[in-house]
């Protein structure tokens, strides 16, 4: 059973390509004695306990955990919970970690809002195109001594059609309900009314993972580890040009460069970080020494989001690759609002000019203007995230980008691409340390 200091916590027994057995899983972490059902308010201990201990979602947008749940208590029907495992930004990998190899954390997480909530349905929601990832909920869902139990709330899988945008809050919720898997305007917030009808909360793997650790063990333990500012630990996807690409579990509050250590370090000098994956903010290479914190980050315009950290190796072309990223975005566009059917066509394709034949027709000023233009006007934050990754690679990236203008493509352009833009990357290899920030 975990002790108040051991660590790794989440990826505590992790072994790679085996998935953890309910057993094995209660022989590391202990069982989780949960208090008796009663009615669901803002008060119950565990959503106390949750906001003592400081945690945010790991899914990208950082919400108060907290907070999440107390709105969804506050609401007068019972609630459904869903755990959001669709994962579709390409450069992450922990949450399909986690599903696939560590299922009865997250499972235990989503069990323990559920009676807080007072919750008879919990949904599993994941790409159904992912190998082996349906037999391998299932099969967790099965081992669950909760399974068939009367006064248990009822866990299914449901297996969707994934994308970059499946994961998205709205989207998710047209999806259970039978509807293509696109985002809607807001309200009502699907705390208010979402799966049929129903409120409900909606928490990625990683957050309901954590939130079975303090259901265990409290807010104090939690923030045992981590730093004031950035509590407990996190996992990050580290990708590019680094040793060991994989996902890792870091205090919070660690450095870029104690999360490149630990994948081994860079494996050729780098051009510029990219935090946050494709909805994200690209940084110079002095950022290497930044605690990875929100207020650290936050003067930057910079977060972890979903937990990524990106190196752009020395031997790429930033604007290749910002231009090849910049037209997945575009496709993976739901293409119902036309800031995103306009806007974001608009800027690839100006992207593209400058990339292949310089600036002859313009492309720089219509980059920046229609990057000012979509900000803030979407149904969902995909544009926003996409005018945040093009304009930050445009400062990071100026001496590259004024090259192209002048001249069009440069050697590198041929070179294959180092982000992942079409099939589906390589999966991490896990791995954790301590990193536990001063």
């Amino acid at each position: 059973m975990l002790q108040a200091e051991q660590f790794p916590r989440l990826l505590a027994g992790l072994m790679p390509g085996v998935t953890m057995s309910f057993a094995n899983h209660e022989l590391i972490h202990g069982g989780m004695d949960l208090p008796p059902v009663r009615r669901a308010t803002a008060e119950d201990p565990l959503i106390l306990e949750v906001e003592r201990a400081g945690l945010r979602g790991h899914g990208g947008a950082g919400f108060p955990t907290a907070t999440k749940l107390a709105a969804v208590a506050a609401q007068s029907s019972r609630p459904v919970v869903v755990v959001n495992a669709m994962e579709g930004e390409p450069l992450s990998g922990k949450d399909t970690l986690l599903i696939r190899h560590l299922p009865h954390l997250v499972l235990d997480g989503a069990l323990a809002v559920a009676n807080a909530l007072q919750s008879d349905r919990i949904i599993v929601a994941f790409d159904g195109a992912a190998p082996r990832a349906r037999h391998v909920v299932e099969r967790a869902i099965s081992e669950r001594p909760e399974a068939g139990t009367r006064g248990s709330p009822r866990i299914v899988s449901a297996p969707l059609t994934g994308g970059y945008l499946a994961g998205q809050e709205t989207a998710l919720v047209s999806a259970l309900n039978g509807r293509p898997s696109k985002p809607t305007l807001t309200p009502p917030y699907p705390f208010e009314r979402g799966v049929r009808g129903r409120p409900t909360l909606i928490c990625n793997t990683e957050t309901f993972a954590q939130i079975a650790l303090i259901a265990r063990h409290g807010a104090p333990w939690f923030r045992g580890l981590g730093s004031a500012r950035a509590p407990g630990t996190r996992l990050v996807t580290v990708r590019g040009a680094v040793a060991r690409p994989r996902v890792v579990e870091v205090a919070g509050g660690s450095t870029v460069r104690h999360l490149l250590d630990a994948a081994g370090g860079v494996s050729e000098s780098p051009q510029g970080i990219l935090l946050g994956g494709y909805a994200g903010t690209w940084l110079a290479p002095e950022a290497i020494e930044l605690p990875l914190d929100r207020e650290s980050l936050s003067p930057h315009r910079a977060s972890l989001g979903p937990g990524i950290v990106f190196v752009l190796g020395e031997s790429a072309c930033p604007v290749a690759e910002v231009a090849a990223a910049t037209e997945w975005l575009r496709r993976e566009s739901a293409g119902q609002c036309g800031v995103c059917v306009n806007g974001l066509r608009s800027i690839s394709s100006a992207l593209r000019d400058l990339c292949v034949d310089g600036d002859h027709r313009g492309a720089y000023g219509r980059i920046e203007h229609w990057c000012e233009l979509v900000t803030r006007r979407g149904a969902c934050a995909l544009p926003d995230g996409a005018a945040s990754f093009v304009t930050s690679a445009l400062r990071v990236f100026r001496a590259e980008f004024e090259e192209h203008a002048r001249h069009g493509h440069c050697d590198a352009c041929l070179e294959p691409r180092a982000l992942p833009v079409g099939d589906e990357p390589p999966a991490p290899r896990p791995t954790a340390r301590r990193l536990v920030a001063a």
